[in-house]
């Protein structure tokens, strides 16, 4: 089930919203948390109920593992939390990786073992990270639960479930236990709604919008000329931006109705001024997870320059496989680490660099490393930066409609406020903000209308 469905906002949400209150009202706390997770898997099946007991395993396995650790039984704890480590990696693998591996040894092998043509079950990636997490956590003593309902609701709560934004557990259940968040909180719903309206727009209008320009550069047209490679591999730096972004307002959106504050996601990463401001703007919860439960391990920067380096590369090349089983998205998290590092370097000399240029040169990378995100193959990231660098010609002008757009979207992501600055300051609610909540969901509801709506891109990850 889409966010930008009208099964969503006109049926499930709403009736969620109110059983789950109504019950909290009653005082049947147990009962209000025991519907929320049902809603959740329910929310989570409409996709495919095939992979329901898959999530469900998951659920059971880890929160065993989890209660030994935190429970401190007199076996290593350091064997127990490899051994659940490795599991929900071996999980995600099998089922993420297995025919990247098999295409791969076919290749090197000439051999020919057929294909599992699994479908990737949705969500895995994050509720894995999620639950590896609470292992490590709870390895380390900052997390206690020893009861199996409240850790269901914290895997499975359905505005974070299927795309993030990743969260540890101590930041987000002792919010069901806060006696003020058991009400209605009116304020909470007018954020919400005004952040839900945000990234609903974002989605539907803009990234969706965009979408279309991509996949005719990326997988329509045998060759770009300048103007369209250009516009190709813009069109889906903002399509991305507004995609995932647009999800995890929604995912906040909707978490705040429900009185939660899930963390903040995004802080204008197309703002940045290098490559690791841009990693600390740019889904935070993933770089979080990615420096606490991978840089940090390997030793950080403990341990000499040198393997600072090799740490930094190693983190966000790992961060490529995450993503995809595809060397498009290995060389993408290659490219990044490469960059991370010479950025490193870089900052040992001391030379300033003028504002505009850094941000030139960062957001350069940054687009030029998201053509290889997206190519389905290395022809079509290769055909695409030919057609950047001059080397198939100039080609035709682009229509003003597309320049339009681009310009609009250069605006919004330089100019405009994000919803890291409404969620933050006081809300007020004030008649300029409803006006934008209104049309903005209007104007979503109408487009919903006249085009499908795509999947999020990050439910392919």
């Amino acid at each position: 089930m889409l966010f930008s469905s009208y099964e969503f906002i006109f049926a499930f949400l709403p009736i969620t919203f109110f059983i789950y209150f109504y019950l909290t009202n009653k005082n049947k706390l147990l009962i209000s948390k025991l519907f929320l997770v049902i809603a959740s898997l329910f929310f989570y099946a409409w996709w495919n109920v095939v992979y329901l007991p898959l999530i469900l395993l998951s659920m059971f396995f880890n929160y065993g593992v989890g209660t030994l650790l935190s429970k401190g039984h007199t076996f290593r704890k350091k064997s127990l939390l490899i051994f659940g480590i490795v599991s929900n990696l071996s999980l995600l693998g099998y089922y993420k990786y297995s025919d990247f591996f098999i295409e791969n040894i076919n290749i090197l092998t000439n051999s020919n073992v057929p294909l599992l043509h699994m479908m990737l079950p949705l969500a895995i990636s994050f509720f894995t990270f999620q639950q590896i997490a609470y292992l490590v956590d709870s390895y380390r003593g900052e997390t206690k639960e020893y009861d199996f309902l409240n850790y269901a609701l914290f895997v499975t709560f359905f505005p974070q479930l299927i795309a993030g934004p990743i969260v540890h557990h101590k930041e987000m259940m002792p919010q069901f236990s806060q006696k003020e968040n058991k009400y209605i909180n009116y304020h909470n719903v007018a954020l919400g709604l005004f952040i839900f309206s945000i990234g609903l727009f974002k989605k539907i209008v803009i990234a969706d919008t965009f979408a279309i320009w991509a996949t005719e550069g990326f997988d329509v047209s045998s060759t770009l000329g300048f103007y369209q490679a250009w516009a190709t591999s813009l069109s889906y730096t903002f399509q991305l931006y507004f995609d995932f972004s647009g999800y995890t307002d929604m995912a906040i959106g909707v978490a705040l109705l429900f009185n939660i504050r899930l963390p903040i996601n995004f802080d204008s990463p197309y703002k940045a001024l290098s490559i690791q401001d841009f990693w600390r703007r740019w889904h935070i919860t993933l770089s979080r997870f990615l420096k606490d439960y991978i840089y940090i391990p390997l030793g950080g920067n403990r341990k000499g320059e040198l393997r600072t380096y090799t740490n930094l590369f190693m983190t966000f090349l790992l961060g490529g496989i995450w993503h995809g089983a595809g060397w498009t998205f290995i060389f993408w998290g290659f490219l990044h680490g490469a960059a991370l590092v010479i950025h490193r370097a870089w900052s040992k000399l001391q030379i300033k660099m003028p504002l505009l240029l850094a941000w030139f040169l960062t957001f350069n990378f940054i687009n030029i490393a998201w053509v290889f995100f997206r190519a389905k193959e290395w022809d079509d990231a290769i055909k695409v930066l030919r057609g950047m660098f001059g080397l198939s010609g100039i080609g035709i002008r682009l229509n003003s409609l597309e320049i339009l757009a681009l310009i609009i979207g250069f605006f919004i992501l330089l100019a405009c406020k994000n919803s890291t600055y409404y969620y933050h300051k006081k809300f007020t609610f004030n008649k300029k903000e409803m006006a934008i909540m209104i049309v903005f969901f209007t104007i979503s509801i109408l487009a919903i209308r006249l085009r499908n709506s795509s999947e999020f891109l990050y439910f392919n990850f």
